[in-house]
């Protein structure tokens, strides 16, 4: 049974995982018969924004205890999780990777990024195994990768959005959310989501399926 880690950014598009890419990427990952090793960082989120208004409302909240929800409690602080315990890595998307793992949200390709998920995605990538990212995620894979190699990916039909990753080094293929980009020499695979406004979650089931499968398929 393959055994792949999902990190998680908190709970809610606005300020941390996005829901349904989240579930969509479990989803598809038990049809596969593959085992799940849930992690976040136990830190606090950049901030707190209601869901409804759009708001910051000026509380507090911890990363993994927020994405604990999605999990219904089943997972681990990421510094408890052994590299050499995954087949591979999935990044769900929500503006909490681009907020809570990296700074891509205000400061764009200048931005910084945390250490100890870098250092995940990084152990992963040099053990040979598969990332799958998904939605923004792409984004903070180019910036982990800027100045180490150039990797295929895809943040979905933006060009912003992609202009800002291509100068991170990266070679961005538009992609709609019904399917996915596959780096096959550095076992990296993409899929738009959510990043591409407007979108239906029937389509973005499709993506995501189609990522899971790819990632399943890299395992060795």
């Amino acid at each position: 049974m393959a055994k792949v880690g999902v990190i998680l950014s908190g709970c809610g598009f606005l300020d941390g995982a996005e829901i349904y890419e989240t579930v969509l990427t479990l989803l598809h990952l038990d049809k596969a018969g593959a085992e799940v090793v849930a992690m976040a960082p136990d830190k606090n989120q950049h901030h707190v924004v209601n869901h409804i208004e759009g708001e910051e409302t000026g509380e507090t909240r911890n990363i993994l205890v927020e994405s604990s929800r999605l999990m219904r409690g089943n997972i681990k602080n990421i510094n408890e999780v052994e590299v050499s315990e995954l087949d591979a890595l999935i990044l769900p998307g929500g503006f909490g990777v681009a907020k809570n793992f990296c700074s891509f949200a205000f400061e764009g390709p200048n931005c910084s990024f945390d250490e100890e998920i870098a250092k995940m995605v990084l152990d992963v990538h040099n053990q040979g195994k598969p990332v799958g990212a998904i939605c923004i995620s792409p984004a903070l894979i180019a910036k982990i990768f800027e100045k180490i190699k150039s990797v295929k990916l895809t943040i979905g039909t933006d060009e912003g959005i992609a202009n800002a990753v291509t100068s991170l080094n990266a070679n961005h293929i538009v992609c709609e959310e019904t399917d996915c980009v596959v780096d096959i020499e550095n076992k990296i695979v993409t899929t738009p989501a959510y990043n591409i406004s407007g979108v239906k979650i029937a389509n973005v089931e499709q993506g995501i399926s189609k990522l899971v499968s790819e990632v399943l398929s890299m395992i060795s």
